[in-house]
């Protein structure tokens, strides 16, 4: 596995991205995927992901307006570019707008596999001092490990209570609505319920609240969704 990686695909192509992403997921890794620009670019800003493969043709917006906005809001997620266009200029355009890399169609799977892996493996490199650990009043929580301490002692969490979980964390204080927790931690288009995310969360105020009953971290905002402080 490999630590539950999440990678959203933006590519209009439906061969491309069922092929991809049966064989991400076969590898281990969490995919989203996007048919248009505008829909990949609002998923890659309002949730998080490792990596981005990025199509450059796309409907409505293409890839390199999609990373130039991703970039000026700072969203500094690796993108690997695809494109059935080799030219030099073109490849020069997406490295300068900030791709980590830039892939021509057509392309072998086992060398994409790889240069996602290379990708993914450099920018936790790059970036060792990022806060993995993160730590509110007597919880501890750290993404890498996925152990969460309360006042010293581990919580044990079911993968899925993790995912719920890192998910509100990583908004940083954002109320986040059901609909976007279903689509974080089980990706677009899970048929669940929106009950299935209110249990999930009073499954984690039982295990992480003082007084499930008086949450201090797991917050309700009615009529909108949740928050984590």
């Amino acid at each position: 596995m490999n630590g539950r990686k999440r990678i959203l695909i933006i590519e209009d192509d439906e061969s491309i991205t069922v092929g991809l992403q049966m064989n991400l997921q076969a590898e281990g890794y969490q995919v989203d995927v996007a048919p248009d620009g505008d829909t990949g670019l609002q998923l890659a800003l309002n949730q998080r992901h490792d990596l981005v493969v990025l199509d450059v043709m796309l409907p409505v917006l293409n890839g390199f307006e999609v990373l130039r906005t991703l970039r000026a809001k700072r969203v500094e997620v690796p993108v690997i570019m695809l494109s059935a266009r080799g030219t030099e200029g073109d490849k020069v355009m997406g490295l300068e707008l900030g791709a980590e890399d830039y892939v021509t169609k057509p392309f072998g799977l086992a060398e994409f596999l790889a240069r996602i892996k290379a990708a993914l493996r450099r920018d936790a490199i790059a970036r060792p001092g990022r806060a993995l650990r993160s730590r509110f009043a007597e919880l501890e929580i750290d993404m890498d490990t996925r152990e969460v301490l309360r006042a010293g002692v581990r919580v044990e969490l079911t993968a899925t209570e993790f995912d719920v979980l890192s998910c509100l964390v990583e908004a940083r204080g954002r109320v986040l609505s059901r609909d976007q927790i279903r689509d974080h931690v089980w990706g677009p288009g899970h048929h669940g319920t929106k009950r299935t995310i209110d249990n999930f969360v009073l499954q984690l105020r039982t295990k992480l609240e003082a007084d499930p009953s008086d949450p201090q971290h797991l917050l309700t905002v009615r009529g909108v969704g949740y928050r984590f402080t």
